[in-house]
């Protein structure tokens, strides 16, 4: 097993707060606050929030009544990877940045929350990707890389066009939305196919699950638009 990595990320500018022990310990999961058009970050913070705890992996996770998720889960045990599945996680890394920065450039032009709040559950999404990266010693594309800059071509000309298509309007900026996570929804279930590490099988279907949330929120914006 690898040394253990510590990751801790302040809360700044509205981003999420992340930390824990990796590789031996427990590991933040993200939090996915998708509010309905209309609603204030007050208002849905103070308003009918339900919790329940359920079981996932090793560790506890709590759903709120939104879809959203918060708390910390234990990353599985370690596996085996295939070198096509290596290449596979490298990816995957690249698609998380690529939201991330995509939501955020949307959450700075607009004042829609949804955007800001999806942002944040990307950070911590990326993260968990890469403690597998540094699992598996597979090379990060996306290390120290700034906003809207990509190591693969096709990966940058996919969000250099759906930066333009939601730069012309909000409804343009909702449906690249819904075309990056319903394209990470494909992404994930053909990654599952025949994957056998625990670990790995543990963060991408978190992240499905994420991605199935985020989908789901901008569906409901965009039929409000």
């Amino acid at each position: 097993m690898k040394r253990n990595v510590r990751i801790a990320t302040a809360v700044t500018a509205g981003m999420l707060a992340i930390g824990g022990v990796l590789a031996g310990g427990a590991v933040a999961a993200g939090t996915d606050d998708t509010p309905a058009p209309g609603t204030t970050m007050q208002q849905q913070t103070m308003t009918g929030r339900q919790h329940h705890a359920e079981r996932h992996g090793e560790g506890m996770h709590d759903a709120r009544h939104d879809g959203s998720c918060t708390g910390y889960t234990a990353l599985a045990a370690q596996g085996t990877l295939t070198a096509a599945q290596k290449t596979t996680l490298a990816d995957m890394a690249e698609e998380e940045k690529l939201a991330h920065d995509l939501y955020t450039a949307f959450a700075a032009r607009y004042d829609v929350h949804v955007f800001e709040r999806i942002a944040a559950a990307e950070t911590s999404h990326l993260s968990a990707v890469r403690t597998l990266l540094d699992r598996y010693d597979v090379t990060d594309p996306t290390a120290g890389k700034p906003a809207g800059e990509f190591t693969d071509p096709a990966v940058q000309a996919t969000y250099d066009r759906l930066l333009k298509q939601g730069e012309d309007s909000l409804s343009g900026a909702l449906k690249a939305g819904r075309t990056v996570e319903t394209e990470d929804i494909a992404a994930l279930k053909k990654a599952l196919s025949g994957l056998t590490a625990p670990d790995t099988r543990q963060v991408y279907t978190n992240l499905l699950a994420a991605s199935e949330r985020h989908l789901a929120a901008f569906e409901h914006w965009i039929a409000a638009e």
